[in-house]
């Protein structure tokens, strides 16, 4: 205890400076042993206020997934609070970011049919979602037919600016915003609420907490469109499931911890089943499990039987990117779906390059252009086009090339259109390779890959008359390949115990239509006054809420499933071919994408209805997995709010009860080198059933064998386990650019093909 106890005061201390140490005042997020309240005090409040802090500075008590509060103080009034043996620990209070129809059919789902037929699938499982508000005026947000409100329900819908009781009905049937720490924060912590742009309330500015609800559970909207693009019916994964809105994020400041955590002991009283949380570090690096707000909010949660999913960011293509990698959190990436918004540049040689654009603006109708590339010759600022870096000489009447890259793509676009530029190419570089997402221009303008990009930069620096036109062609279905793993989303390995593959699944995240603010236009940009009722994003924060809504089913069918059980079951069915039935690609290479970019796969909700087995994990097989990664009892009591004692022998983190399986090589291992890992599977089908494993896809130098080979259930016998041996020759083991090679092995009763995708990886890769 007191090893943690100084680190965590180490940190404090070396994380300010001077100024903030002696004077001034920040944000922090304490850990209490709740038992240790004397009984004069009636409430743990109370007691905060009176043994810790000012109680005009508390922020928020925490007393259900966390114990605890937060309060603004100087660094030095932290650090004496932190001396009080009722302390457990102390979080400097972080900015979070958000991980910014047809896609739910691409799951599997069809209407009037299974988890989508005219029953009541999913009106008795409550969908809180942490994000940005919400607009609930939206078709998709109507309780039409929809049954009374769950009698267990006891959130609230709390009222504010622009934001009644009325604003909630049997569909929104609770609502709450969080803003006290932002307001704590002030302009100096890149906090504070800019009221001229901004509901203090749980009304949404900002249209991503719309647009991901909406996602998740959003009702039948007919004739939905973005202004002409992705036209037909909108609908969420569960329309009928019932949403909470918690809005912990803010147009202009982010997402701070302290609101976040609020928010987690709010849904949990309140009575969700399902937490979506689009919202993460942004810079693809996770913290330690106890020093992540995010990561203790959810564990809370999940030791209350709600089932957490998050997306895993955006800083994809890079190796280590993924984030949100708590086991006890459902993690998922991004993959296209089989709908584009393809737009074609003509150039003036003839060459026609492709790209996408959801501009809906006049057309260029052919018209040739002059195009001019500032890159050539001007700053780097005017070839990414900053703002005020275009020479309105030079691009006036031309269409303008602009690299990716330091601003938004859409506001570049603004700042070829102010400059006197008739349109925009947006060029990927190296980086982004060839993953492409459309945007709701200002003016006419389409995205290119990187090699498209070099081309037309080409073009125009060797030609000394370069011209080109834009041609935009609407909504393209029946894309092939689709699925694919899109350029952006976040890939392992998981960066604190790459022995738990992450992430665990994907889901569709590029391009995706559903409900949007009347706040702002579809660009997000003050200067877009355009009004949509339906917007089209892109981002893990778009695949995240699939998965939400699809626990949510899954919930409403199987009431008695654990978390880990509903995250095995999607695990396990996910898809690993796309629409051509080959082996899905990596957007960013064009090759064949692998675990650490797709997890188990594509999320197949059809499949996972009926999975035949899960692996289920309960609380004390987390203990032993935070026990085996060498935290010791105090640090775990900061994550489970437990007194534990660890075993005398430690556990192996690898023998978690994860539906995947990562087996870490050191390279400085010569010769053979054998691992052993332990797994238990449930029935969840038939009563007496016997299934038997296949192992497929082992790379060289590997051998893969799993004892016993058959399982045998019956109603007495519900529980199986059995051993997965694997024996690799370092010395001739063929990985990969990430040092890794894969395989999967699967169990099958010639019904259900329960699949688990193992990894191999040489420790040290990156």
């Amino acid at each position: 205890m007191a090893d943690l106890r100084f680190f965590l005061f180490f940190l404090l201390c070396l994380g300010l400076p001077e100024t903030l140490k002696s004077e001034g005042l920040k944000t922090y997020i304490f850990r209490v042993d709740s038992d240790s309240k004397p009984s004069v005090f009636p409430t743990h409040f109370n007691w905060y206020a009176s043994q810790f802090a000012d109680a005009g500075r508390i922020l928020h008590v925490y007393d259900t997934v966390f114990h605890g509060f937060s309060a603004s103080l100087t660094s030095d009034q932290a650090a004496s609070v932190l001396q009080n043996p009722s302390i457990l620990a102390v979080f400097e209070d972080k900015r979070r970011q958000l991980h910014t129809t047809r896609s739910p059919q691409f799951l599997g789902l069809r209407n009037q049919k299974g988890l989508w037929s005219d029953s009541d699938y999913g009106s008795d499982v409550i969908i809180g979602v942490f994000d940005t508000g919400i607009w609930p005026e939206r078709r998709s947000f109507s309780d039409l037919n929809l049954g009374p409100v769950p009698k267990r329900w006891k959130g609230v819908c709390e009222i504010g600016q622009k934001f009644t009781a009325r604003s909630c009905n049997r569909k929104v049937i609770g609502a709450r915003f969080f803003a006290k720490g932002h307001e704590a924060a002030g302009p100096g912590g890149f906090g504070g609420i800019n009221g001229t742009i901004e509901f203090m309330s749980p009304r949404d500015a900002d249209g991503h907490g719309t647009h991901t609800a909406s996602t998740a559970a959003g009702r039948h909207a007919f004739h939905a469109s973005m202004n002409g693009y992705a036209s037909g019916i909108a609908k969420g994964v569960a329309p009928k499931a019932r949403i909470a809105t918690y809005k912990v994020c803010w147009r202009t400041s982010g997402c701070f911890d302290s609101d976040i955590l609020a928010a987690f002991d709010k849904a949990v009283t309140d009575g969700v089943d399902v937490i979506s949380i689009s919202i993460g570090g942004g810079d693809g690096v996770s913290a330690p499990y106890y020093l992540d707000p995010i990561a203790i909010g959810a564990y809370g949660a999940a030791a209350h039987g709600v089932f957490v999913s998050s997306s895993a960011g955006n800083d994809g293509p890079g190796g280590m990117s993924v984030t949100n990698i708590a086991p006890w959190m459902t993690t998922v990436g991004a993959g296209t779906i089989d709908r584009n918004f393809p737009a074609d540049i003509v150039l003036g040689n003839g060459f026609k390059l492709s790209g996408v654009s959801l501009y809906a603006g006049e057309p260029l109708n052919g018209q040739m252009y002059p195009l001019v590339y500032p890159g050539k010759s001007g700053t780097l600022s005017a070839s990414l086009c900053m703002e005020d870096s275009l020479d309105p000489s030079m691009v006036r009447g031309k269409i303008v090339i602009c690299d990716r890259g330091s601003s938004a793509r859409v506001a570049k676009g603004l700042v070829v259109k102010k400059a006197g530029g008739v349109g925009m190419i947006l060029a990927n570089g190296i980086s982004n390779g060839e993953g492409l997402v459309g945007d709701a221009h200002l003016l006419p303008a389409c995205a290119v890959g990187s090699t498209e990009g070099d081309a037309v930069k080409t073009y125009a620096s060797s030609n000394a008359n370069p011209t080109a036109t834009i041609n935009f062609k609407g909504t393209i279905l029946g894309i092939k390949p689709a699925p694919v793993v899109a350029s952006f989303s976040g890939r392992g390995p998981n960066g604190l115990n790459p022995e738990i593959l992450k992430p665990d699944l994907i889901a569709p995240g590029v391009n995706i239509l559903a409900a949007w603010t009347d706040a702002v236009g579809p660009t997000g940009l003050d200067s877009d006054d355009r009004k949509t009722e339906f917007n089209i994003l892109s981002g893990t924060s778009m695949a995240c809420p699939h998965v939400s809504g699809a626990a949510a089913l899954l919930k409403s069918a199987h009431p008695d499933w654990s978390p880990a059980a509903i995250r095995s079951a999607m695990m396990t069915t996910a898809s690993t071919v796309d629409n051509r039935g080959k082996t899905m690609l990596d957007e960013s290479t064009g090759k064949s994408a692998t675990p650490y970019s797709f997890g188990s796969g594509h999320l197949n909700l059809g499949r996972a209805m009926d999975p035949g087995l899960v692996y289920d994990i309960e609380d004390a097989d987390y203990i032993n997995f935070l026990c085996s990664i060498k935290y010791d009892a105090q640090t775990i009591q900061v994550i489970t709010r437990k007194a534990v004692k660890c075993p005398a022998r430690t556990p192996l983190p690898e023998n978690l009860n994860y539906p995947s399986i990562a087996a870490l090589f050191s390279t400085n291992t010569k010769g053979v080198y054998t691992k052993r890992f332990i797994r238990t599977v449930t029935n969840v089908g038939d009563a007496n059933s016997v299934y038997r494993v296949s192992v497929d896809q082992v790379p060289k130098g590997v051998n893969v064998s799993v004892k016993p080979p058959k399982l045998v259930f019956s109603p007495a016998a519900t529980k199986q386990s059995f051993v997965v041996t694997v024996t690799a020759d370092v010395r001739n083991l063929g990985v990969d650019e990430n040092g890794a090679a894969y395989g999967s092995f699967w169990w099958s009763d010639g019904k259900h093909v329960v699949r688990s995708p193992i990894v191999f990886t040489q420790l040290n890769p990156f």
